[in-house]
């Protein structure tokens, strides 16, 4: 099975999936895995069709668990091996964390290592009850950059991120759920249903809206003497003066269902 074999991207509508394949080892992601996700992402950002991303595990057991350990020996063996790995996966955790469009991850079972880093730059994260969460990171004596850490912490708090960082253990989807790090706990019958719909459902809204929201968001997160309120004062008024917005406002007078093109 080749790395694009093992990552798989589609579009159906307006709803682009990006599915890990590599179910015999849990969804775990070699280097090759990771540039391929990098350039999926891109192609994805470029394609003004694609409105919702909805990243997903194959198999049904895991979402993703983490870097592929059997592959440590060649792509993490050296001083340089490691710097290269690591730049192949920040850069895929900055795309993903950059897209412009609203992205879910639908975790079922496994959510492990970088799969939990994968999910963090997902705006949104729906499991079911069989997910299981965990940064081993500390058991395997791995160093965690800045970035990986203040993701966990921006999403969560500093004491939820210290508890899942310095025991490594796994915590299950009702604990992942009261910390915040999901939105969401749904049955696995239900699961792919729920999160088709509120994929169609968020494809539907205007998508400069959604655009500016993602970034404001992100934004407000930041210290405020790094925030760009110029920029979010830019994206604001863009969606105002744009044709979704005279769309949307006929659309509510007509009692019907507005059809936003992005303009």
């Amino acid at each position: 099975m080749t790395a694009t074999d093992k990552i798989i991207a589609s579009l159906d509508g307006a709803v682009a999936t990006l599915v890990f394949n590599n179910p015999e080892r849990h969804n775990a992601v070699s280097m090759e895995m990771w540039l391929a996700v990098r350039a999926a992402l891109e192609s994805f950002a470029a394609d003004p069709a694609v409105r919702v991303l909805v990243l997903k595990g194959a198999g049904g057991k895991a979402f993703v668990s983490g870097a592929d350990i059997s592959k440590f020996e060649t792509e993490r063996s050296s001083e340089s091996a490691v710097l290269e790995y690591e730049q192949a996966t920040e850069a895929a955790y900055a795309a993903l964390a950059g897209f412009g469009k609203p992205s879910i991850a639908l975790i079922r079972g496994y959510c492990l290592g970088g799969g939990v880093n994968l999910a963090l730059c997902c705006d949104l994260r729906i499991c079911n009850e069989a997910a299981r969460f965990a940064v081993p990171a500390a058991r395997l004596g791995l160093g965690y950059g800045l970035g990986q850490v203040r993701r966990v912490v921006d999403l969560i708090g500093p004491a939820f991120a210290k508890e899942i960082l310095l025991t490594a253990r796994q915590f299950d989807a009702a604990e992942a759920l009261a910390m915040g790090l999901v939105n969401r706990v749904l049955g696995d019958a239900e699961i792919e249903a729920f999160v088709a719909d509120y994929a169609e459902r968020i494809a539907g809204n205007a998508p400069l809206t959604l655009a500016a929201l993602k970034r404001i968001v992100d934004e407000a997160l930041k210290d405020p003497d790094e925030r760009d309120a110029a920029l979010c004062a830019r994206m604001v008024k863009a969606c105002f003066d744009s044709a979704d917005y005279r769309e949307g406002r006929r659309a509510f007078m007509e009692k019907r269902k507005p059809n936003f093109t992005g303009s």
